[in-house]
């Protein structure tokens, strides 16, 4: 999950996904429309019987505060461990790694220490055909190593060459989040090549004063960052209350950015 405003609970279940498979939670920062629903889920996980540890990406200044908030209110096991990342907002690295997948944070700027993650799928192997193993009845044992890059010799003494026996993996697929944050010219540096950008949009091109004033993005300047990171994809988002209509945001970054699109709850996007 990336940020757990008021109401993640509500959302993940009209989602219909699975409360326990939630393993890492990442903050951007501590305002509250992206941190208030945290101890709530915390709770709730305690309550369902959770005893996977869950991990909490954050700026290091909600540490204290989460603390305070476990220790006020859950002064007994909660029955699992809740385990705190603390995150430099100030550096681009990788703070998590496991065999499919590395995040990245992304210094933004924001009136608060903000940084925003990027989600890097690692490749993966080819895949082996499944007509070539009935072809020449590969065992089972022999198909990893078939992935790995091997051929695959006949009893005859016959080798068949890996290239005939497998198809190409699936290109590694990339996401990077950009939550609230002053449009960034040097951004599209360490986002370059993404499949999916979110950027916020607050506001449209007529109030880009009031964007620099409290530290936001226009719509358009969103696009900017999408098309000289070569994105595949531009996601809006965190949309100012006074536009009834956000269609006025796509139209500003389609115009820079064709493939943008609007986010709205529920709304799914193959990245």
């Amino acid at each position: 999950m990336v940020d757990c405003g008021e109401g993640a609970q509500v959302q993940l279940r009209r989602s219909g996904l699975s409360f326990e498979k939630l393993g890492h939670i990442f903050i951007t920062h501590l305002h509250g429309d992206h941190c208030f629903g945290l101890i709530g889920i915390i709770s709730t996980f305690g309550l369902l019987g959770r005893i996977a540890t869950l991990h909490i990406h954050a700026p290091e200044e909600l540490r204290p505060m989460l603390q305070a908030q476990l220790d006020m209110f859950f002064n007994y096991d909660i029955g699992y461990k809740v385990e705190f990342h603390g995150v430099d907002t100030k550096k681009q690295q990788v703070i998590y790694e496991d065999r499919s997948l590395t995040v990245e944070t992304i210094p933004l700027n924001h009136r608060m220490p903000c940084a925003g993650y990027l989600f890097r799928e690692k490749p993966s192997l080819p895949h082996i055909r499944r007509e070539m193993i009935d072809l020449y009845n590969i065992p089972v044992s022999q198909i990893n190593n078939i992935k790995s890059g091997q051929g695959y010799t006949l009893s005859d003494g016959t080798l068949i060459p890996h290239e005939k026996l497998v198809t190409p993996a699936d290109a590694p697929r990339s996401y990077a989040y950009c939550s609230d944050t002053r449009y960034m010219p040097e951004l599209h540096k360490m986002v370059k090549g993404v499949n999916t950008l979110y950027h916020e949009s607050t506001y449209a091109q007529d109030k880009k004063d009031g964007a620099e004033k409290y530290y936001h993005s226009t719509a358009q300047q969103a696009a900017m960052v999408a098309r000289d990171a070569q994105a595949g994809k531009l996601l809006l988002g965190h949309y100012s209350a006074r536009y009834n209509d956000e269609t006025v945001l796509l139209k500003e970054a389609q115009e820079i950015f064709p493939n943008t699109y609007l986010t709205d709850e529920m709304k799914v996007f193959d990245v």
